[in-house]
């Protein structure tokens, strides 16, 4: 994974929040609600983003605002919060094709790695059981600031069953930005993408827009886009500022 930094912050509020368990597969970080876990559907949940999470949104915020800007990096550090790197995001949509938004994304994702890293990924995580089921127990810990709060589950690949999957449980990107679109074009395409055609290890991701958790699944070949159920989906009418309520399907979708 490109974004493994073992001094990750976990800032909770309190005991019942404060849960860590690697063994299986549990982190809760950054939660600022009194549950500890993520607001209900129609709320926005409130986070305590601590410096490496802010470190991580304003790099990927600096990369995606580069494409979105055409302006290049003046090499000044610039500070960002969650909203402003959804901002960024949003600013790389306009103007470009859902195929043009994923290539963005990809371009951004290998600008953030070191020379050579695909391969020498494929050479350390051959697409494998234990190589899933790895990568799966990865991506709780270290995309949380991304995604909100995840854990491990089992799920079934070719007939066999792992724990390769990871269950997000309100998604913080779908819910920040409201956008079927974004979901779509600027995460879960070019992330299966990335993982499938780059990295050589299968990623399917399956969000579920009438609660905004999303499913991923390591070793699992993801569905051609016309195959997808996302290929079918409609607005999030109520929830994204973009959106065209008479449209049957997002417009994003399409192009």
């Amino acid at each position: 994974m490109e974004l493994c930094f073992p001094a990750v912050r976990c800032t909770l509020p309190s005991y019942s929040s404060r849960r860590r368990t690697v063994g299986r597969g549990i982190v809760r970080c950054g939660i600022a609600e009194p549950s500890g876990m993520p607001a209900p559907m129609g709320q926005k949940t409130k986070y305590n983003d601590g410096f490496f999470e802010k470190a991580f949104m304003s790099l990927f915020a600096r990369k995606m605002e580069k494409f979105g800007s055409g302006k290049g990096d003046d090499g000044k550090m610039k500070w960002y919060d969650y909203d402003s790197f959804v901002e960024a995001s949003k600013k790389v949509m306009q103007g470009r094709n859902r195929k043009q938004q994923q290539e963005v994304v990809r371009e951004v994702l290998l600008s953030m790695l070191p020379p050579g890293a695909p391969a020498q990924f494929r050479k350390l995580f051959p697409p494998t059981k234990w190589a899933a089921e790895f990568n799966a127990a990865l991506t709780v810990p270290f995309f949380h600031w991304l995604v909100g709060p995840s854990e491990v589950i089992e799920v079934e690949v070719n007939g066999v069953q792992q724990r390769s999957g990871v269950l997000i449980k309100k998604c913080r990107y779908l819910e920040n930005s409201g956008c079927v679109g974004m979901c779509v074009n600027m995460c879960k395409l070019p992330t299966q993408d990335f993982f499938t055609n780059e990295f050589g290890l299968p990623l399917t991701m399956n969000p579920n827009f009438e609660d905004m958790s999303c499913e991923m699944v390591y070793g699992r070949v993801p569905p051609p886009f016309e195959e997808d159920p996302v290929s079918k989906q409609p607005c999030l009418r109520d929830l994204c500022s973009i959106s065209n309520p008479s449209a049957p399907l997002c417009p994003k979708l399409q192009g």
